[in-house]
């Protein structure tokens, strides 16, 4: 009864931001997720939770097929097993790609590839291959364009998420004495935090009063919409930039980009985000939506490994209009590049911004994720995304809410939105036991998720290599580690 009350105020909801007309991001799904898992338990004639279900849905799952292209870790490889509790040769419940994605089995093929290139012929690498060292970066870049929805003119692969924001942020930020504050949400990823307060440093400005963060209502975890512009409205004649994670790392909130971006614009502040935890994990239009800037990761859903290439949009209309504050060799003309006479041709757009030669390993591993996503679209997996998080919450909820005539009992709160357009893949999870344990003795069996202060467990579940049977597997080992919680 209490999952189909939370489904009704779901519907609700939605119908509510269409009844505003406020502009989503993406359109509701025929079939909410609850109601194909009702109706595919209806056609098997068993209960919702039955393993059944959970094999049907692999069975209709036209993307099963990109678990093959990664390595997935065995039970008996991960540091924290107790391998009385698992079987050893078994895969590892993997709902980790928010934190770093699983690797391609084809990286080891492209970095073989450069190493040997390298050993052959050496300097001769630069220009010779398919992947030429000088112009290894743009090779890639007409893999990024669906991913993030932009012109491959807007996008540059470059250097580390962190140092991309300070360079973009470095030419957006011109503050004045009218305008100066830089808006943020509350707790954002510490990247984006230190980045505002050190460019509002090197300003000279007060940080208190010149870093406006908007916190939830009280006793609310995430932010709504709402709030988020009216005090755009209200204050955005003082704020040059506003500056947002496109989902926020800790409850998985999905922000609404183009409202925001729509309504940043029309009061003449310039909006970027940083897309770390929403690239490769929800659909992205940023041309279409007039984003000014954003940049980027690319170890988490896009799998290039720790400390992977990161990437920067800047919009086409902000070409020859913004310039980079800092330039480099790279930035320069590829035609008069190596003309060496220090007379800088500055390449327009977001390509003036990158400062140094493309790390051609970094691209290779890169290319071997981007190459899966183009075969598996951002549609598709977006659209398996939303069946696989739902029945995971499915389940939760049947399983786990909070029992009033049994106050003894676990239970588990989702702080993640439930409305499916507010969210990407990932659940954050707060339990009614410490959170550390639960922790542990889910590493202890096997599952590979992680923990985020102060008390929120983050599972997420990816469309490219997760499975609706891990979800399945992932509650029956929550189930141990809270009836263990229980009787201890």
């Amino acid at each position: 009864m209490l999952v189909g009350i939370q489904h009704l105020e779901t519907r609700r909801a939605v119908k509510r931001l269409q009844r505003e007309k406020q502009l989503v991001m993406e359109p509701l799904p025929l079939e909410l997720p609850a109601d194909t898992v009702q109706r595919i338990a209806s056609e098997l004639r068993c209960h919702p939770t039955d393993e059944r279900v959970a094999l049907r849905l692999d069975e209709e799952d036209k993307l099963r097929h990109f678990k093959e292209h990664f390595h997935i870790p065995k039970m008996q490889d991960l540091p924290a097993i107790d391998l009385s509790l698992v079987n050893k040769d078994e895969n590892a419940i993997y709902f980790s790609g928010n934190s770093l994605g699983l690797q391609p089995k084809l990286v080891k093929t492209y970095l073989e590839e450069e190493l040997d290139k390298w050993a052959k012929m050496g300097v001769y690498g630069h220009e010779v291959g398919k992947r030429p060292w000088i112009t290894g970066d743009e090779t890639i870049l007409g893999l990024m364009n669906d991913i993030v929805g932009a012109n491959e003119k807007e996008i540059a692969l470059m250097n580390g998420l962190t140092v991309n924001l300070h360079l973009l942020l470095l030419s957006f930020f011109k503050p004045t004495p009218e305008r100066y504050k830089i808006l943020l949400e509350a707790k954002a990823f510490p990247s984006d935090h230190y980045v505002i307060e050190s460019q509002l440093q090197l300003h000279g400005l007060n940080v208190e009063k010149s870093m406006r963060i908007i916190k939830p209502r009280e006793g609310e975890e995430t932010l709504r919409t709402e709030d988020i512009l009216e005090v755009i409205e209200k204050e955005g004649d003082s704020i040059a930039v506003i500056l947002f994670g496109g989902l926020h790392f800790y409850t998985g909130q999905l922000f609404n980009i183009p409202a925001i971006t729509r309504a940043g614009q029309a009061k003449g502040c310039f909006v970027g985000f940083d897309l770390a935890h929403a690239v490769g994990n929800v659909e992205l239009h940023l041309h279409d939506w007039g984003v000014d800037f954003a940049c980027w990761c690319s170890y988490k859903y896009l799998n290039s490994g720790a400390g992977g290439l990161a990437g920067a949009f800047v919009h086409e209309k902000h070409a020859y209009r913004i310039k980079p504050a800092l330039v480099g060799w790279f930035g320069h003309e590829l035609s008069s590049r190596f003309k060496m006479d220090n007379k800088l041709q500055l390449s327009p757009g977001v390509s003036g911004f990158r400062i140094s030669n493309p790390p051609i390993l970094l691209v290779c591993s890169l290319q071997a994720s981007l190459e899966i996503f183009k075969q598996a679209t951002m549609k598709a997996l977006r659209r398996k995304s939303i069946l696989l998080t739902g029945y995971l919450e499915y389940l939760i909820k049947h399983y786990y809410n909070k029992d009033t005539a049994d106050t003894k009992k676990p239970f588990v709160n989702i702080i993640t939105p439930s409305c499916i357009e507010e969210r990407g893949c990932q659940l954050t999870l707060t339990f009614s036991v410490p959170m550390k344990y639960v922790f542990q003795e889910l590493e202890k069996r096997g599952v590979v998720c992680d923990k985020r202060e102060p008390n929120g467990i983050r599972v997420a579940p990816v469309p490219l290599y997760n499975s609706f049977h891990d979800v399945y597997k992932f509650i029956n080992l929550l189930t141990s580690t809270l009836d263990s919680a229980e009787t201890k």
